[in-house]
């Protein structure tokens, strides 16, 4: 089930605007059972419910939920007008609320003291909620701004005035039966999409304030659980099947591949660039691409200058490590190096994950030295971010990096190079593709031939290239990578540094291309 099929689940759940206690039971089963790979095809589309996909998750339900707003003159199912469309969307206010306990229930913990704060009582909660909800503008829906949003923060963690734990469902439960009390008189739609996305904050805001992600415990089906074994070829293919943050082509991005060429033809043969939209929600919802894009702006390109690092940056890095280490590719990685008895700097990979998280930390932001004098480099500042050593690019393999600099305007696309094909099966190059190899100039320096995966999520590629890292044999490994109906042939590179302590560099070339 992908996120397609999610939405598609939250619209059965709406459209009769009704939840029963028993049909909530039913939703909780069901989300749970999601947080599985679902065994029973070739290339079975990732696990849609991921405790740190939840922000996404919840964004959705209300999204999906604007669709059923009730209007005047609007028609049910047998074709009649509502007669009373204020009700309907009352009705779906409950759904809403239900649905969000669900997902809380699947994905998140309790983070409340037993006792609250002296001072907290419900009819502040209340009268702070209805605040929020007011607005003086007719013609406008309620709108929450940030500082409004951080009042509210401070009010749930304050000592004096924070909730105690039994009042924590109370609380959204609040959040919604407060805000049905702002829904339009006259049922204006616009008015009421902007309540729901005042609701949306406002529980958003309680979340974070009362409750903390559930720690992810992956679920393997037990022909996939890694051995000794294991080769790598599976274990790619099952990262594949466990990226569950993974976005998806013509949805949640799209690309314009224009023009291929030949990777020593110098010409440009793309006049517009290689994205054209890239949902800007992908890095509010998704931990991972938040974290992964706080560490881009962190490093010098140009080998030969001294990195320097705060604290705040450490502080990132750590943090990226947290969150990477909370998802299913970098815990099938953690796992799969265990099974194949992999060692580093002499000494067998640690069972625990901070343990795994400190090799991490070296293998990939240990700084140290590409040109022979400063620390300039890091093996993820050359792999993901990108290097200029003698007026040429090196590194630079991710497209996250290569989006963001595009729309700053300093990446030149100047085509994709197609990769062979099987003669019977030859498969198109389009914007569905989730492997590119391509050619560009970034800030007028060229890099003639680069493969980047397109989409896929930050952990899924750190978790490939750290499995070839600690447990392939020599510097590259050829898979075949099943994408869903396509198939790409590819070349995983890996190269070490420091006597094996640091990546030195680590990407894929695309070899073939074909029909399944």
């Amino acid at each position: 089930m992908s996120d397609t099929a999610i939405e598609e689940l939250y619209r059965q759940t709406f459209s009769d605007r009704l939840v029963t206690p028993e049909e909530s039971d039913d939703l909780i089963d069901t989300l749970q059972s999601l947080q599985q790979i679902q065994d029973n095809a070739a290339s079975p589309p990732p696990p849609p419910v991921t405790p740190d996909k939840f922000v996404w998750l919840r964004a959705a339900a209300f999204r999906i939920a604007c669709e059923y707003l009730v209007q005047e003159g609007d028609v049910n199912s047998d074709g009649e007008e509502f007669e009373d469309p204020r009700e309907e969307n009352l009705k779906l206010l409950k759904s809403i609320n239900a649905l969000v306990h669900s997902l809380e229930t699947t994905c998140l913990l309790p983070s409340l003291p037993e006792e609250g704060g002296e001072e907290f009582s419900e009819d502040a909660v209340e009268a702070l909620f209805k605040s929020l909800y007011e607005t003086e503008e007719e013609w406008d829906g309620p709108e929450i701004t940030m500082e409004e949003s951080r009042d509210l923060m401070k009010f749930l963690t304050g000592e004096a005035t924070r909730p105690p734990l039994e009042k924590l469902v109370w609380l959204r439960t609040a959040a919604f039966r407060i805000g049905s009390e702002y829904l339009d008189e006259n049922n204006n739609k616009e008015r009421n999409v902007a309540l729901l996305r005042s609701i949306n904050v406002v529980v958003h805001t309680v979340e974070n304030a009362c409750m903390i992600t559930r720690p992810y415990e992956l679920q393997l089906p037990e022909s996939i659980i890694p051995t000794l074994d294991t080769d790598f070829q599976t274990a790619a293919q099952t990262l594949w099947k466990l990226d569950s943050n993974r976005l998806q082509p013509n949805k949640d991005y799209t690309i314009d591949v224009q023009n291929n060429k030949h990777p020593c033809h110098k010409e440009d043969c793309a006049s517009d660039p290689l994205f054209t939209h890239v949902d800007p929600a992908v890095f509010d919802s998704r931990p991972t691409f938040r974290a992964f894009r706080s560490l881009l702006d962190n490093y010098s390109r140009h080998c030969g200058e001294d990195e320097e690092v705060t604290e705040e940056e450490l502080k990132e890095n750590q943090h990226f490590l947290n969150v990477i280490m909370e998802t299913g590719p970098m815990k099938y990685c953690h796992r799969f190096c265990l099974a194949k008895e992999a060692t580093y700097g002499g000494e067998p990979i640690p069972e625990d994950e901070d343990g795994f998280k400190e090799i991490l930390n070296s293998i990939w932001l240990e700084l140290y030295s590409r040109s022979g004098g400063e620390l300039d480099s890091s093996g993820f500042e050359h792999v993901f971010v990108g290097e200029v050593k003698h007026d040429k690019i090196s590194g630079f393999h991710n497209w996250i990096q290569f989006y963001l600099e595009e729309k700053k305007g300093n990446i030149d696309y100047r085509g994709y190079i197609k990769p062979r094909s099987r003669d019977d099966s030859m498969a198109e190059t389009n914007g569905d593709d989730h492997v590119l190899t391509l050619q560009f100039a970034w800030d007028g320096v060229e890099k003639f031939v680069g493969t980047s995966f397109i989409g896929v999520s930050p952990e899924f590629e750190l978790a490939l290239y750290t499995m070839a890292f600690l447990t392939m044999e020599g510097e590259d490994s050829e898979i075949s990578l099943d994408v869903g109906g396509e198939v790409f042939d590819l070349k995983v590179k890996c190269y070490m540094y420091n006597d094996g302590r640091n990546v030195g560099s680590c990407y894929v070339e695309a070899l073939a291309h074909y029909e399944e």
